[in-house]
């Protein structure tokens, strides 16, 4: 019984202490959060601040989340445009050892058109810069965890694979089109996505704030231009009621569908395993059928 004994508290000693040689880390939304456990795998433990099911932009940390982030090996987020409140958190952070890791390094942001001094913070939706944010956390992760950064190298590569097979997909499915302009009833936030595919879009909405409302001439316009053009369909986001574009639905006849952001997933979605992945390649096939691809 005492050899039991033994043998039951080495294990439990071992399995302790091999939790406490993982990485712990902390992402801010869902796509980074995806991102990094297909980098860090089972030399990482990773969480997500935002909330299964909440809308990313009117998320703000809790006290809670500053005493995980104080706890944290590596805290990962997009960009001050997309988490505005990160330096106020950073600042406040007792934690001097957390390493933090900014995904839009070497990323050139754009300036939405049309909205003075906003900044499209949605850089993930494009594959290309997918690559770009992939290399800046295998990069902080390495740098934090030197012995394992082969281990990261390799899973890099491997998932860089992936998003190049992405990005072919959407080249060849998007090129014989009969529309090349995106109509959207909420908060378009596929600006990098239309600019590396060679796309058009239109939203009545100004600005990626979730409490933006749209004008009531910018769904005019909308419908009027959908009109003319015979667009069969408009497109929503997710997580947010989609009134606005149930509205020019009806007073176009349009079929809707969700172009999903890639923002954050339900807990459903997530216990399903949806990925970004499985997302991108989900919109592809929408937008298909809204653009009238063959």
């Amino acid at each position: 019984m005492r050899r039991i004994f033994l043998i039951i508290l080495f294990l439990n000693c071992a399995i302790f202490a091999n939790a406490d040689d993982k990485l712990k880390i902390i992402t801010t939304i869902f796509p980074l959060y995806d991102f990094t456990k297909e980098i860090g795998r089972e030399k990482i433990d990773v969480t997500i601040l935002l909330p299964p099911g909440i809308e990313a932009h009117s998320f703000s940390p809790t006290p809670l989340d500053i005493m995980k982030l104080n706890k944290a090996d590596i805290l990962i987020y997009t960009s001050k445009y997309m988490e505005p409140w990160i330096e106020d958190i950073i600042k406040a952070l007792e934690n001097k050892k957390l390493i933090i890791i900014d995904s839009s390094l070497n990323i050139e942001l754009l300036k939405e058109s049309g909205h003075k001094h906003q900044v499209d913070p949605h850089i993930w939706l494009n594959p290309i810069f997918a690559k770009k944010i992939v290399f800046n956390i295998s990069n902080g992760l390495s740098s934090k965890d030197l012995k394992n950064k082969e281990f990261y190298l390799n899973n890099l590569i491997e998932y860089n694979n992936k998003l190049d097979i992405l990005d072919i997909n959407i080249r060849d499915k998007l090129k014989n089109c009969k529309h090349n302009e995106i109509f959207y009833g909420g908060h378009f936030a596929f600006g990098y996505f239309a600019k590396e595919y060679g796309l058009k879009h239109k939203s009545p909405y100004k600005g990626f704030s979730p409490n933006a409302e749209p004008s009531s001439k910018g769904i005019a316009d909308l419908v009027k231009k959908m009109k003319k053009s015979q667009i069969k369909t408009i497109y929503y986001e997710e997580l947010i009621d989609p009134k606005v574009a149930k509205a020019i639905s009806e007073e176009t006849g349009a079929n809707m569908f969700m172009l999903h952001g890639v923002h954050n997933i339900t807990k459903d979605d997530m216990k399903k395993g949806s990925t970004y992945l499985s997302i991108m390649y989900d919109n592809i096939e929408k937008l298909k059928i809204g653009l009238e691809c063959r």
